[in-house]
């Protein structure tokens, strides 16, 4: 059962597909396969007659009711969880019949931390913890198979998306025809650059206006004072 790749948006690429780690269902690997040899052995040796028959059912009805929530719904459950790391978030899906699921978008994914007993170091697995930013609570994310080296992942996918971020903002800021006050930087900050028109001193703008008292007594031409009365 492969992770549908539908979900994905235009130019998101698929990093890492984890499941839990495979040593969390070989308890009920061994314990599924001890019922199967419990249940041979008692058709090997009950007689077979009618009342041999009747104990071979029996012994069928009980494996299947056994088996089903010790080997079957643990089985179901790790082949249904889905820990997807993509280029631009941390998908969870978990869930047989009823599904949920959580994305972390990388921008809002603020530490990412790993954890790993003395057991998980020698199986190679461990835990990760996401701190997200927003109301959403942190994920944690049990049993994965190389922790460390998802968390580095993770870690290094979290930079990239940073620089597409703000490489496609200067290309949007870059762009002809382009107003830098409402160019869409995937930063996070704009500035208003836009000029702010200056008022011209040129008085032939100014609107007309009627002549002062003052301006009229005023000599229009005043020359050379020739021509002023003596």
């Amino acid at each position: 059962m492969g992770f549908p790749e539908n979900v994905l948006a235009k130019g998101e690429k698929v990093e890492r597909d984890l499941h839990p780690h495979w040593l969390t269902v070989v308890a009920p690997t061994i314990f599924g396969l001890l019922l199967a040899a419990a249940c041979i052995a008692i058709a090997v040796v009950t007689p077979d007659d009618e009342t041999g028959n009747r104990i071979q059912w029996v012994a069928v009805a009980v494996l299947v009711l056994v088996a089903i929530p010790a080997f079957v719904v643990p089985y179901l459950r790790w082949r249904t969880t889905h820990y997807v790391i993509t280029s631009h978030r941390v998908m969870v899906r978990r869930g047989i019949l009823t599904k949920n699921g959580k994305d972390i978008t990388l921008s809002k994914i603020t530490d990412v931390s790993f954890q790993q007993t003395v057991l998980d170091r020698i199986i190679r697995s461990g835990s990760l913890h996401i701190e997200s930013a927003g109301d959403s609570p942190d994920e944690n994310l049990a049993n994965i198979p190389r922790s460390n080296e998802v968390q580095q992942l993770i870690n290094r996918l979290i930079d990239e998306d940073d620089l597409r971020r703000r490489a496609h903002g200067r290309v949007a800021l870059d762009a002809p025809g382009s107003d830098p006050a409402y160019a869409a930087a995937d930063d996070g900050y704009t500035e208003d650059t836009r000029a702010i028109p200056r008022q011209r001193s040129d008085r032939s703008d100014r609107p007309d206006r009627p002549e002062l008292a003052e301006e009229r007594r005023r000599p229009r031409d005043l020359g050379d004072g020739s021509d002023l009365p003596l």
